[in-house]
Formats: C-alpha cells, sequence, structure tokens
C-alpha cells in the first residue's frame, strides 16, 4: 500500500523509475524503499536496513539510558537536598504511583511554578537539569513509537530488542522500597 509521494515526477512512460517511500499502514517486512520517520531516511539497500536496524537498536538502548539516569539524577538530587536541610520531613512518596508529587492544581500558576503539597523545592538549575532529561526521553519515546508505527516486524523487532537489552544493561538494580510501596512502578516505552 503505498501512500508517499515523496519524489521524481510521473514519467511519461507510465512507469516511475525514482525509488519511493513506501508507507504501509499494515504489517510487513519490506525493507528496500522504507522510509524511517523522515523522507531523507530513505532505505535503499539491504545494507542500509541493517544499519537502520542497529540505529534503532541502539536508540531504544539510550533511551533505557536516559530513563536511569533520570532515576539516578532524582536520586542524587534528593540526598543532597536532604543532607542540605531543606528537605527535613518534607520529602514524601506519591500515592499516585507517578514520578512527580501530588500538586494543589487550583493554586498553580501556567509558569510560575506549582505548588507541591508535601514536596521540596527543586533549584532553578536542577530543575533545568531534570526538565531537559525528561524532555529527551519523551522526544525519544515518540521518535520511537513513529518507527514502530512503520509497521514494519524488522524495525519492530530493533526496537523492542534494544529495549531489552537496555533495560538488562541499566536495569541492575531495583528499589524495593519503591516497588513495595508502589510509588516507582514500572515505566514502559508506551508510558514515559
Amino acid at each position: 500500500m503505498d501512500h508517499g509521494d515523496h519524489g521524481g515526477g510521473h514519467g511519461g512512460g507510465g512507469h516511475d523509475s525514482v525509488p519511493r517511500c513506501s508507507l504501509n499502514m499494515l504489517w510487513n517486512t519490506q525493507i528496500e524503499d522504507t522510509c524511517i520517520v523522515f523522507p531523507s531516511w530513505h532505505i535503499r539497500t539491504h545494507r542500509g536496513f541493517v544499519l537502520a536496524c542497529i540505529t534503532i537498536v541502539a536508540l531504544s538502548v539510550f533511551y533505557e539510558y536516559l530513563l536511569q539516569l533520570q532515576r539516578r539524577y532524582d536520586l542524587h538530587l534528593a540526598r543532597s537536598l536532604a543532607a542540605a536541610g531543606k528537605g527535613k520531613g518534607r520529602a514524601t512518596p506519591s500515592v499516585s504511583g507517578r514520578s512527580s508529587p501530588d500538586v494543589d492544581y487550583e493554586e498553580s500558576g501556567l509558569l510560575g511554578g506549582r505548588k507541591v503539597k508535601g514536596g521540596t523545592p527543586v533549584p532553578p538549575f536542577a530543575r533545568v537539569v531534570r526538565a531537559s532529561l525528561y524532555g529527551a526521553t519523551i522526544f525519544l519515546s515518540f521518535f520511537l513509537m513513529l518507527v514502530f508505527m512503520t509497521y514494519n516486524a524488522y524495525l519492530i523487532a530493533a526496537v523492542v530488542i534494544g529495549a531489552g537489552v537496555g533495560h538488562y544493561v541499566f536495569g541492575s538494580t531495583i528499589n524495593l522500597n519503591a516497588v513495595l510501596n508502589k510509588a516507582g512502578g514500572p515505566k514502559t516505552m508506551a508510558c514515559h
């Protein structure tokens, strides 16, 4: 099913010799003329397809690394705030299972920050770092979702294999208190 018109014009002979992106809306195993997310990432050869799969595996591993980096940075930040005395008795785990604290939305402004019930204020630089990590993670998760939406079995397998490898490499420890208290439930690529 070709829905793409990403190159060259139609010749007068009824046969178009210019390769085009093939955009499939059904499960497929097509290798040549597959485009991944951008028309410029146009796969024309089997070798190019293998390199694309390796790149996607690497991006999926990197996604898992970013998730781990976020957790480690939050743990480092929490420890440093607690050591500085700013977090005495104020840090409480969220009962919602989200990584964000409970917020009183009626008293929060659009850009002025949010008033957190029982939370510890985060310094501006640390907020920038946390927001940057979060933004990069969200971008990569949606990028990998778009790769998944090629419906190409090989590309889907590359995303899943990369996620599995990344989780194995970067998920070597578990926070028992968070899991047992359901405050740090498992994060998946589907729900950033």
